[in-house]
């Protein structure tokens, strides 16, 4: 029974270790895709892209009519067309000389930077030109980075109007907070799971709200039509039946940013809370499209909670930087930590043989999940990242140390000695690294990438070392000792009768 429960802890420790640094390999479509999460890497190691916003100094065709008032279905009419209906065209500019102040920029470069961090990008780089106002953004690369771009770059001016006449009902000064929540389908005629765009609206806006939701509802009609139909048989009937026929009137209010309409509806009832939820999608139980849709909604969120900069820009240039590093560099980095690794497991055997040899191979176990870990709990690696893995793989090494030592002055190595050494090591251990415990849990959560890299690859290397060694290691141990304890220079003791 010991020798199954070994040879299963082995070929467990195996099986991570192919997976970790071979990978998982499947056929899809007549080509072999790999299937284990790849590493996230930071601007450092990755590159990045590079963003070049620049004030919008472009004009806007608006047509009035003889009166002076604007006209909003003329836009396909030729200038002949709109001579003969005594239209005029008028030139305005974008952005005003009145906007085009140095405050205004920096106010801009503010919001810009409040919607990276409300879109989860920490590690960027916002430079303001004062004099022209464009302002340069640096971003890390990675699937999400287009989209980020999207939305840094929009006025971010919101509006509910009239669907008929335009008429602006509310805006961004009427917004106190927009939140993504997660629901179920209220009407319960599909399964899974909605997302909401809840947006909570100030004192002003609430009343607004309600006004709006007031008016704005749905409203049925009901048309009676009597009908009279007279027979000319001998005994003769007049009949008389009234139809009656309903109709919903409807009248509906649109949103917008930027001008590009987000939804048209309408309301079933007053709205008394100052609260609006706006459902993204459908109901799904499918993992990607509800993650699909929460981008969708935290992106809107992101861009309302931050107010419409001052100033319109355009996106003038968008360039993908390649990191000071090479791959091949990287690999040599990889290298010489593996060969270090190699020599420091050689040298445990050689000095503790068996007992050496056997907590070398649960420290291979211990770097392969590791490396998993940093994977699938997304942490994002950067070169103080890879200074931090390099860290706790030595300090790692430190206690499978410090335990050997403790089990090799052992005359007798049995299931209570094991135990007792792991107790003291873990107390000596864990005392003595306090301070840097409470330094990486304060690292996770600064706000800059590189920082914050550091001190997630410590917080889950110091997790792992605790939980692996009392459970891995640990058993490994005790299933070796588990036939009769050893003496220093190897010999069995003699069995107690």
């Amino acid at each position: 029974m010991k020798k199954i429960k070994l040879l299963t802890i082995i070929l467990a420790i195996i099986l991570v270790t192919m997976v970790a640094f071979f990978g998982v390999y499947v056929p899809v479509q007549n080509r072999m895709e790999e299937k284990v999460k790849d590493y996230e890497y930071a601007m450092d190691l990755k590159g990045g892209r590079n963003i070049r916003l620049v004030v919008d100094t472009s004009n806007d065709i608006i047509i009035k009519d003889a009166n002076g008032n604007e006209v909003t279905d003329a836009d396909n009419l030729s200038d002949e067309e709109l001579t003969e209906k005594g239209y005029t065209k008028e030139e305005t500019p974008r952005n005003s000389e009145e906007v085009l102040i140095e405050d205004n920029y920096k106010k801009s470069k503010g919001i810009i930077e409040k919607r990276l961090n409300d879109l989860g990008v920490n590690n960027y780089v916002t430079k303001l030109d004062s004099a022209s106002g464009d302002i340069l953004v640096e971003v890390p690369e990675n699937y999400y980075t287009d989209n980020v771009i999207n939305n840094i770059s929009k006025t971010g001016r919101f509006e509910i109007v009239d669907s008929q006449t335009q008429e602006v009902l509310m805006d961004n000064n009427d917004i106190k907070k927009a939140r993504v929540v997660y629901g179920y389908d209220p009407s319960g005629s599909s399964s899974g799971t909605v997302v909401y765009l809840e947006i909570d609206f100030n004192k002003d806006g609430a009343n607004k709200l309600r006004d709006i939701s007031n008016n704005y509802v749905e409203t049925n009609t009901t048309n009676e039509t009597n009908t009279t139909n007279t027979g000319n048989t001998e005994n003769t009937t007049s009949q008389t039946s009234t139809d009656s026929n309903t109709q919903t009137t409807t009248k509906e209010i649109t949103m917008k940013i930027d001008d590009e309409e987000i939804m048209t509806t309408s309301f079933a009832e007053t709205i008394e809370t100052g609260r609006l939820e706006l459902s993204i999608g459908t109901a799904t139980t499918d993992r990607e499209t509800l993650q699909s849709y929460a981008n969708q909604a935290f992106d809107v969120a992101a861009v309302l909670n931050n107010g419409n900069m001052p100033v319109e820009y355009i996106v003038d240039g968008n360039q993908y930087i390649l990191s000071d590093i090479t791959q091949d560099e990287l690999n040599i980095v990889l290298y010489v930590m593996l060969g270090l690794i190699v020599i420091a497991l050689i040298v445990l055997i050689i000095r503790y043989k068996t007992n050496g040899f056997i907590i070398a191979f649960a420290y291979i176990g211990l770097v392969s999940l590791f490396i998993l870990l940093l994977r699938y709990a997304n942490v994002v690696i950067s070169i103080e990242g890879i200074f931090g893995i390099a860290i706790a793989l030595i300090l790692n090494y430190i206690f499978i140390n410090k335990l050997l030592s403790k089990l090799n002055k052992e005359e007798k190595v049995d299931k209570a000695v094991i135990n007792i050494a792991l107790k003291e090591t873990y107390k000596e251990f864990f005392i003595k690294i306090i301070p840097i415990c409470i330094a990486v849990i304060t690292f996770c959560f600064i706000q800059w990438e590189p920082i914050s890299s550091f001190g997630m690859v410590m917080f889950w290397g110091i997790a792992l070392i605790a939980l692996y060694n009392i459970t891995i290691t640990n058993l490994l141990v005790r299933v070796k000792e588990s036939k009769g304890g050893k003496k220093k220079d190897g010999r069995k003791q003699e069995k107690n009768v």
